[in-house]
């Protein structure tokens, strides 16, 4: 067994078939076909079902897969070592974020990073909350940044707690409504924006309606969206008013576009996780941004 051979079969399951593996790895499907062959004759088991779609691992591929994406990046972490660290971070990482952090935290952290380590690349995919956990778990992401925390088996560490708020369209009628701290009784009575099943800000609404014992139905959704800039551009247009976390309400920058309240103090706050999958060896790359996150939020431990 070889790393050639380790790296085919890596590449056929990533992108689900020979001839797109052999096209990403600049190689002939030939050659792909010869390396998964040889390997599955060391190992003494199929590795995939080949049909005419593509190929799909066998249960034994599936269980090889975790294995060989740790020897790869072992490889490449020994490799790494070797060398001058601080000089050599360099390489993709491969980041998945839910709609706040992606918007509001992670831009600084990969721009602080890229300051210090300037040949590092960013692949970055913005999903929902729960989706994020479902790409650092089936390892189609090495850092994963979340607005909740599952029991899952996967690593979370708090990054920061954020208060959320009330946005309301920037008009009398608010003004009078609301007074500095607003109730969930008061805004259900309003025309509601709301994000998607999924994310991180509707799971926290879901939690403290049920905590008061109002009923979803009884609210007056007009509208349901996966963007907070959107949620915000509706809002200022008047169609409705919304609860955000105060990270995404920039005062200062949106100006007047829209009016903001503090929420009961009961209402929940927003918590912010670090997510990464410790049963797999990440790259170099990966890891000095791991721990670049979390020396930058003060951290040291992860829960």
């Amino acid at each position: 067994m070889d790393f050639k051979q380790i790296e085919a079969f890596v590449n056929v399951v990533e992108y689900k078939g020979f001839s797109k593996a052999a096209e990403a790895s600049y190689l002939t499907q030939p050659t792909i076909s010869a390396h998964i062959n040889t390997l599955e004759k060391e190992l003494g088991t199929h590795l995939f079902d080949r049909t005419g779609k593509g190929a799909t691992p066998t249960p034994a591929g599936r269980q090889f897969y975790n294995y060989a994406l740790t020897m790869l990046n072992t490889r490449e972490q020994a490799a790494f070592l070797i060398k001058d660290f601080i000089s050599n971070i360099t390489g993709n990482i491969s980041i998945v974020t839910s709609s706040i952090p992606g918007e509001y935290m992670v831009p600084e952290l990969i721009t602080r990073f890229n300051r210090k380590y300037e040949n590092a690349r960013f692949q970055i995919t913005q999903m929902d909350s729960a989706a994020v956990e479902e790409w650092v778990l089936s390892h189609r992401a090495e850092i994963g940044f979340s607005g909740q925390k599952e029991d899952n088996g996967l690593t979370y560490s708090l990054l920061m707690q954020n208060s959320q708020v009330l946005i309301t369209p920037n008009s009398e009628y608010y003004a009078n409504t609301f007074d500095e701290r607003a109730l969930l009784s008061d805004i259900v009575k309003e025309p509601l924006i709301i994000r998607e099943s999924g994310s991180g800000t509707r799971k926290s609404l879901e939690n403290a309606l049920s905590e008061e014992g109002i009923p979803e139905k009884e609210l007056n959704i007009i509208a349901v969206m996966n963007s907070i800039e959107a949620i915000k551009n509706a809002v200022s247009g008047g169609l409705g008013v919304s609860v955000i976390p105060k990270i995404a309400a920039d005062t200062e920058m949106d100006g007047d576009r829209y009016m903001t309240f503090d929420l009961d103090y009961s209402f929940p706050k927003r918590d912010f996780y670090l997510v990464c999958n410790d049963r797999i060896t990440m790259t170099p790359t990966a890891e000095a941004f791991r721990y670049f996150v979390l020396d930058y939020f003060g951290i040291s431990d992860s829960v």
